[in-house]
């Protein structure tokens, strides 16, 4: 019996301890959602602004004059995509290898940027839960003494984290939805672009068979 009891005090006090940090830890997600999505509208509007090329005419520009490449890339809608532009503009110099490995390179970038998000999905809920749980114990504990005050005030929080944990989920799922669809895109436009590169078509350009296989 007295083990027990040592054991729920051990359990109730760690539970108690992380109070704080979990509360801290759903604002930061919070804050890192509002960055992302801060990023998102600046690229979306990058890419809906009137005057904008498509990715795929300015990618095949970079790749008619790689020196040009860095200017022409300042104009794509965000900065996975102008690396990569620059990147596939220089792998015309080596040949059909380099392009693939830009083109993977994009790929693994892209992945890299929705595990972001995709974390938030996951860490957003949990610790919202987390965050309506850990307040509900000591309310519960003073409830049976017939204070209902404190029981009160502690719901008002749980109830807030709950609904702070479930609004960071379903943004950064929303979020992740459309970037995938977006990225995706934008690896389309670089796959119809150096499959309609034409290595004749002026100085260092150069297409092999090996970026052939990669476009289909």
């Amino acid at each position: 019996m007295a083990a027990s009891d040592a054991i729920s005090q051990a359990l109730s006090g760690l539970a108690g301890a992380l109070d704080v940090p979990v509360h801290l830890a759903a604002l930061f997600l919070l804050g890192l959602l509002a960055v992302e999505l801060g990023r998102l509208t600046i690229e979306g509007w990058r890419r809906v602004r009137p005057g904008t090329p498509r990715l795929q005419e300015l990618t095949q520009r970079a790749l008619a004059d790689a020196d040009a490449a860095p200017a022409i890339a300042r104009r794509t809608p965000g900065p996975l995509a102008e690396r990569t532009v620059i990147d596939l503009a220089a792998a015309t110099r080596s040949g059909g290898e380099a392009i693939e490995y830009a083109l993977a390179d994009f790929e693994l970038s892209v992945q890299r940027r929705l595990d972001r998000t995709r974390m938030l999905v996951r860490a957003g809920p949990a610790v919202g839960l987390m965050g309506t749980l850990i307040p509900l114990a000591p309310g519960l504990t003073v409830l049976g003494e017939g204070d209902f005050a404190p029981l009160a005030s502690d719901l008002k929080v749980a109830f807030a984290a709950t609904v702070l944990g479930i609004l960071v989920g379903t943004l950064a799922f929303a979020l992740t939805l459309v970037r995938t669809r977006l990225y995706t895109e934008d690896l389309a436009a670089f796959e119809r672009a150096v499959a309609a590169y034409d290595p004749q078509a002026g100085p260092h350009q150069r297409v092999t068979a090996a970026v052939g296989e990669h476009s289909a």
